[in-house]
C-alpha cells in the first residue's frame, strides 16, 4: 500500500467515526427527550460544553506549554533543529511555528496551538540528545502533520461532543431520580421499559463516547504517520524514532493524564504505563502497531 493510500485510509476510518458520534448523540438525545418530554436537556448541555471546550481550545497552547514546562528558545539556541523545522515547513508550505523544548531527558514530543497561524512544536532535551537527524525528521514532520491536518479542531470537536454526552447523561439522571418516576407510571408497562433503558443509556453513554474519542485520537496517530511519511519520503526515519522513544525508559518528570494525548508516543513508563486502564484509555495507538504500518509503507 502507498503512502497516499495509507493516508486516505485513515481519514475515511476518521469521518466515519465521527459520523457514528453524530448518529449516537442524535440518538441518544431523541431517548432522553422522549422519556422526559423535554428537549431542554441536550439543548443545554450543548451549549454549556460547546462553551467550555472552546475557551479550552482558544487558549490550549498557553495551558499546555505552562503544565509541560516548555520554555520558547531561539534560532541561536539550537540552529539544527531550527534548519529541520524550517525545512519541513517549505515542503508542507505551513507558517514556520514557535519552538519550544523541554528539559525533559525521555524523548518525545508534541504540537499544539489553535490553528497553523498559532502553532507550537514542543521537543524534550533527551529527543534532541538520543535522536538522529532523519529520526528527528521524521518526528518533526509527524507534529507538523497533526498541525496541517487541523487536529488540534477536530479533538476539539470531538471532546464537545463527549462533554455533550457527559453532561447530558448527568442532567438525565438526576431528573429522572426526582421526577421521572411520574412520567414513567403514566405510560405504563412501556414507560417502565424505556426508562429503565434510559438510566442504562445515561450510564453507559459517556464510556461509549470516551471510546470513540479514543479510536478517532489513535486514528488521527496513524494518519499523523503516514502523512510525515510523505513529508519526509522516508518512513524509516520516524520508525526508528518510535522505537528508540519507545524502549527509553527515562520517566517523564511532567508526564499529565491531562497532556499525554498531544505526544507523539504515550509519555508513561513503568507500571502507570502497563495498568489495563491505562492502556484502555491510551489515546495513541501500540508502537508495533504503528511501526508495522511504517514499514509496510510504499513510497
Amino acid at each position: 500500500m502507498t503512502l497516499y493510500h495509507v493516508a486516505e485510509k485513515n481519514v475515511r476510518k476518521t469521518w466515519f467515526l465521527m459520523t457514528f458520534f453524530l448518529v449516537f448523540i442524535i440518538g441518544l438525545g431523541w431517548l432522553f427527550s422522549y422519556i422526559l418530554e423535554s428537549p431542554v436537556i441536550l439543548i443545554g448541555a450543548a451549549i454549556f460544553s460547546i462553551l467550555m471546550s472552546f475557551t479550552s481550545y482558544w487558549y490550549s497552547d498557553k495551558i499546555v506549554l505552562s503544565i509541560t514546562g516548555a520554555k520558547l528558545i531561539k534560532k541561536s539556541d539550537n540552529p539544527t533543529l531550527y534548519r529541520i523545522v524550517e525545512n519541513l515547513c517549505i515542503t508542507t508550505g505551513l507558517p514556520f511555528p514557535k519552538i519550544y523544548i523541554m528539559k525533559e531527558s525521555q524523548p518525545n514530543a508534541f504540537a499544539t496551538g489553535r490553528n497553523a497561524k498559532h502553532a507550537v512544536v514542543a521537543v524534550t532535551q533527551g529527543l534532541l540528545d538520543k535522536l538522529e537527524k532523519t529520526e528527528l525528521e521524521g518526528v518533526i514532520a509527524h507534529e507538523l502533520s497533526h498541525i496541517k491536518n487541523k487536529d488540534m479542531l477536530l479533538q476539539t470537536m470531538v471532546v464537545v461532543l463527549v462533554g455533550i454526552i457527559a453532561m447530558a447523561s448527568h442532567i438525565f439522571l438526576r431528573i429522572s431520580f426526582y421526577g421521572g418516576g411520574r412520567k414513567r407510571d403514566s405510560k405504563g408497562n412501556a414507560g417502565a421499559i424505556i426508562f429503565v433503558l434510559g438510566i442504562v443509556a445515561a450510564v453507559l453513554a459517556p464510556i461509549a463516547a470516551n471510546l470513540i474519542k479514543l479510536a478517532v485520537s489513535r486514528k488521527r496517530e496513524f494518519l499523523a504517520d503516514a502523512s510525515g511519511a510523505l513529508i519526509t519520503r522516508y518512513p524509516e526515519g520516524l520508525a526508528r524514532a518510535l522505537e528508540k522513544i519507545a524502549k527509553d525508559p527515562s520517566p517523564m518528570k511532567k508526564a499529565n493524564n491531562a497532556t499525554a494525548h498531544l505526544y507523539i508516543a504515550n509519555p508513561f513508563r513503568g507500571k502507570q504505563a502497563k495498568s489495563w486502564f491505562t492502556r484502555l484509555y491510551s489515546t495513541h495507538p501500540p508502537v508495533e502497531e504503528r511501526l508495522k504500518a511504517l514499514r509496510g509503507m510504499k513510497i
